[in-house]
């Protein structure tokens, strides 16, 4: 029995599709866990999806940690039982051509900072889809932007001002101790439906 090339195409372009669909199933998972191990301050569990070089960039602009001491800087916290709960809420992920690389953003809430975003960069490394730059953010409305950019200049031309990262603790909004948790963050929709600082954001139902 001869079959058309167009069914063939049809076949092919389904079976693209669901490897497609698997590994941004993977590396949406790769992210779920990320958080998880955050809550409960798991440091084996949360370094081993990142990359040796990660990069993390925190709230504050002076917050950029990068491999080792991205590491030395989670060792700190977690060592004292101290995580970080961000709750997924939506997410998006984009895969390059050769599914070596994914984009992803994803909005969080976390319960002192409210509303926050997370974006960044995984690579598949292995077989294995880890994360190789997690930026976290707090989104400012439009109408408030000019308000919170002239707080920032008088507070960085003040005598004696300090960066936030150098303050004692205040880049660790919303940790909790490792042994109890506030609760363990939900996991994030599926694509087919955190300190100095970590945030995340998507919507709920999927």
């Amino acid at each position: 029995m001869k079959i058309s090339a167009g069914i063939v195409g049809c076949l092919l372009v389904l079976a693209a599709s669901a490897v497609l669909g698997d590994e941004v199933g993977q590396a949406e998972q790769t992210l779920d866990n990320f958080h998880r191990a955050a809550a409960v301050a798991d440091r084996d569990g949360y370094l081993a999806l990142t990359t040796e070089d990660v990069v993390f960039l925190g709230t504050d602009g002076s917050e950029r940690w990068q491999g080792e001491e991205f590491r030395d800087f989670v060792e700190g916290h977690f060592s004292a039982g101290r995580g970080w709960i961000y709750r997924p809420q939506a997410r998006n992920i984009t895969l390059s051509s050769d599914g070596s690389t994914a984009w992803f953003d994803e909005d969080l809430s976390n319960e002192q900072l409210g509303q926050c975003r997370g974006s960044g960069v995984l690579v598949n490394s292995g077989g294995q889809w880890k994360i190789a730059q997690y930026n976290l953010s707090v989104p400012v409305p439009n109408a408030m932007v000019e308000q919170v950019v002239a707080d920032i200049a008088a507070m960085e031309s003040a005598p004696g001002a300090v960066s936030a990262s150098q303050e004692s603790g205040s880049a660790m909004a919303g940790t909790a101790p490792a042994a109890q948790p506030a609760e363990e963050p939900e996991a994030p929709p599926r694509a087919d439906c955190g300190r100095k600082r970590f945030k995340t954001n998507r919507k709920g139902g999927c």
